[in-house]
């Protein structure tokens, strides 16, 4: 019999795990890392018609993403996909990726993040947020404090043109 514990069962209904902002997409938590021993941490985010998350990559994680609800257009290194409801796809960390709604109404995805950590980030995000506009050097420091890098890509406007996108503020 081993002495390690594992972590607590951790239990999250249906519509249920606190929600926040994160300015052009939503996210709401479902597991964070100290539910699973620090393994994975599951998070849902919502895409409002027109939503692009910008070209950045993680230095410190991957994620795995399932689409749910409508169509995400995901572009990774030189690869592009639309994928629709039970699509999966990889973004390994270290590699530039984009994210977007690519339908015209409402979509979401679950994300799977390998470790967990990063939801850090979205919880601190959205409370940054929730403030109102966040200045770009208070996010600047939270992304390096999470291993995030944000870049450019000569991809995007062709994207943000050909899907009809809202870019955020510098994104383009």
């Amino acid at each position: 019999m081993s002495d390690v514990m594992p972590p607590p069962l951790t239990i999250v209904q249906p519509g249920r795990g606190r929600e926040g902002n994160l300015g052009s997409i939503g996210v709401v938590f479902k597991l964070w890392g100290q539910d699973t021993g620090g393994a994975v941490s599951i998070v849902e985010h919502p895409f409002p018609v027109g939503a692009l998350v910008p070209p950045h990559l993680h230095t410190r994680e991957d994620e795995y993403s399932i689409v749910t609800e409508g169509e995400i257009g995901f572009r990774s290194g030189d690869r592009e996909v639309v994928l629709g409801p039970g699509g999966y796809i990889t973004k390994p960390r270290g590699e530039l990726h984009a994210m977007w709604n690519a339908g015209k109404v409402p979509a979401r995805m679950i994300e799977v993040i390998s470790p967990a950590g990063f939801e850090g980030f979205f919880r601190d995000m959205a409370d940054l947020v929730a403030g109102g506009p966040p200045p770009t050097d208070k996010m600047a420091a939270l992304a390096a404090d999470y291993g995030l890098q944000f870049g450019n890509a000569e991809w995007l406007p062709d994207i943000i043109a050909r899907y009809g996108l809202n870019p955020p503020s510098g994104a383009q």
